[in-house]
């Protein structure tokens, strides 16, 4: 039997990883002038339009930029190969965050090519997973609404967290905040934040992949509208990204960092800049376990989610 090699990706990597996650989409599709949809040949797809079935890896362009982001230090990017070929990737954030997360390694990205499923190659980048996060002093490894469930749950994860995305409207509201502009991407800004509103991977996860300006080349994710603030009220000092809808230009999806508890004030800022900068409704995911003070018109807008974990 050949031996699994499990390793930190590189940029030669890229063709590779974007072959494994390729492997599994089925029918390659687009919008034509009609707006109707049609099936075309991968080859034919703009980069943007490859990047709609699944994000930077379904392109080496795209999967070579980002894997220069992880490597430089927003992730860990692993690969495992089988006889000098790769097969199968994952991507690794660590993030410190209050409870019930803490210091922990969230599995944002675990793939087997289609081709190669069944022959270890997940349980080889999983257990290097776990390794990795006791080298480096993290209390667990979790991961979002996993894909097989009973996979991870023979290395001994389970629920420890609940998501529930939620939609409520945009309100003017008198409050005394600043909200300036704020694009720094350093991600040293929220180490040990936690994040109320926005929150599907992780508070520095969702940082590092969304506050840097990754896709300049791409003037389709470029020209999406994204307001970046920094919060100060007295005391307290918070980060807000809200990213418009590609469908809705009056609804955003919003973020927010902070180090203390969400309060009833500050949502009603948040609401505010966003009202004054154009947004009619926001959506965010928020944690189960802790309540957020939305109002009596926020309702849910789709279904529950799982954040598994690990101890270690």
């Amino acid at each position: 039997m050949s031996e699994i090699t499990v390793r930190t990706a590189t940029l030669d990597d890229a063709a590779a990883i974007t072959a494994i996650h390729t492997s599994h989409i089925e029918r390659w599709q687009r919008l034509n002038a009609q707006g109707q949809v049609e099936d075309v040949p991968y080859a034919k797809l703009t980069v943007y339009e490859r990047w709609l079935h699944g994000g930077p890896w379904m392109t080496v362009e795209m999967c070579a930029v980002y894997l220069t982001h992880l490597l430089r230090g927003a992730g860990t990017p692993l690969v495992a190969e089988i006889d000098g070929a790769v097969l199968a990737n994952a991507e690794v954030y660590r993030s410190v965050e209050p409870k019930p997360f803490g210091d922990h390694l969230n599995v944002s990205v675990l793939h087997v090519h289609r081709d190669h499923t069944g022959a270890g190659l997940g349980s080889a980048l999983l257990g290097r997973i776990l390794a990795l996060g006791r080298e480096l002093g993290c209390a667990r490894v979790t991961i979002t609404q996993p894909e097989a469930p009973d996979f991870y749950a023979r290395f001994g994860f389970r629920a420890i967290a609940g998501l529930q995305n939620m939609t409520f409207p945009v309100k003017s509201g008198q409050v005394f905040y600043q909200a300036t502009p704020h694009p720094a991407d350093d991600p040293a800004q929220i180490q040990g934040w936690m994040m109320p509103l926005g929150r599907y991977q992780s508070a520095r996860q969702e940082w590092v992949t969304r506050w840097a300006d990754l896709w300049i080349g791409v003037p389709e994710i470029q020209a999406r509208r994204i307001e970046r603030f920094r919060f100060t009220m007295g005391p307290a000092n918070f980060f807000v990204m809200y990213e418009a809808s590609s469908y809705d230009p009056r609804r955003a999806q919003v973020r927010v960092w902070t180090s203390t508890m969400l309060t009833g004030p500050m949502l009603t800022a948040i609401s505010d800049r966003a009202h004054k900068i154009g947004f009619r409704r926001l959506d965010a995911y928020v944690v189960s376990s802790q309540p957020i003070p939305l109002g009596p018109d926020a309702e849910p807008d789709g279904y529950p989610l799982d954040v598994w974990g690990v101890e270690l």
